[in-house]
């Protein structure tokens, strides 16, 4: 079997911490009520809105993978009212836009996990998977070896990105 090096894989199969603090609450609160943009980099949230915010996925499934996130925290659709469902689509529509004018994809995958037993591995706190796709992407390496390929860094996505969120 050949192995590919993904180091930051191995981060996220270990940490099996439990964490006192929501890391969606964390990332996203604000140093006495202003946003800290070294906070945001270092974050990777490329953008605030009025109800939810936007960030790159510290575990991708694709370059370019965002997560649209309320900063209500709850964990079910139930617990939002209609101003944070509505700013939570206004950005997942933002994510789609951009991405599409900075990456290129040819398509998305978008979604939800509401519970562990759907997949969702911070169930606490609900967000929106926004995944660009392009033709080709799922070669063999995920089907046989369980492995998928990135083909760029992380801070790299981010550096391309953010000012486009930033406008």
């Amino acid at each position: 079997m050949k192995r590919l090096w993904a180091p930051w894989r191995m981060e996220y199969i270990l940490d099996d911490t439990k964490h006192d603090v929501c890391l969606f609450c964390d990332v996203s609160k604000k140093d006495k009520n202003r946003v800290n943009k070294t906070r945001d980099r270092k974050n990777l949230i490329l953008h605030r809105g009025k109800k939810s915010f936007i960030m790159l996925n510290k575990y991708p499934y694709n370059s370019g993978h965002v997560m649209v996130v309320p900063y209500f925290h709850t964990s079910t659709f139930e617990g939002l009212s209609d101003d944070v469902l509505f700013d939570l689509i206004k950005n997942v529509e933002q994510s789609t836009r951009i991405l599409k004018e900075v990456l290129n994809p040819d398509g998305f995958n978008m979604g939800l996990n509401f519970g562990k037993v759907a997949g969702a591995g911070m169930e606490s706190h609900m967000h929106i998977h926004v995944v660009p796709r392009w033709t080709g992407d799922t070669d063999s390496m995920p089907i046989i070896a369980e492995t998928r390929v990135m083909p760029e860094h992380l801070r790299k996505t981010y550096n391309k990105l953010v000012g486009h969120f930033q406008k």
